[in-house]
């Protein structure tokens, strides 16, 4: 069975005020961000605000995500983490049903 390559597909996304807030709370909560600290290996990890919705493998997207948040993929100052489903869930986050978002690191040791 061949690869069907996605021509197009809208990433595009608006969260509620409430929801984004909420969902920002608990990524920049101390326990998670200690967690992400001990699985990159660093000192300290900042949140940038920064999310997008995975997409599927295309000709122009070959990373699974939109092309201008390839450069932090490529960057090791920073780091791409899924957003956990449970914080989608409590944060009331239903569309998209996936999301990750951009760290930036430091002190890597």
């Amino acid at each position: 069975m061949p690869l069907k390559i996605v021509q197009n597909f809208d990433a595009s996304f608006t969260l509620q005020p409430q929801a984004q807030e909420s969902l920002f709370k608990l990524l920049t909560s101390e326990a998670f961000l200690n967690q992400i600290c001990q699985q990159l290996q660093c000192e300290k990890v900042e949140f940038t605000e920064l999310l997008f919705q995975p997409v599927p493998y295309s000709l122009t997207t070959t990373k699974g995500m939109p092309v201008e948040f390839e450069k932090y993929h490529e960057s090791d100052e920073y780091a791409i983490i899924n957003v956990p489903p449970n914080f989608m869930f409590t944060a009331k986050i239903f569309k998209p049903s996936r999301l990750c978002a951009v760290y930036q690191k430091f002190g890597n040791g």
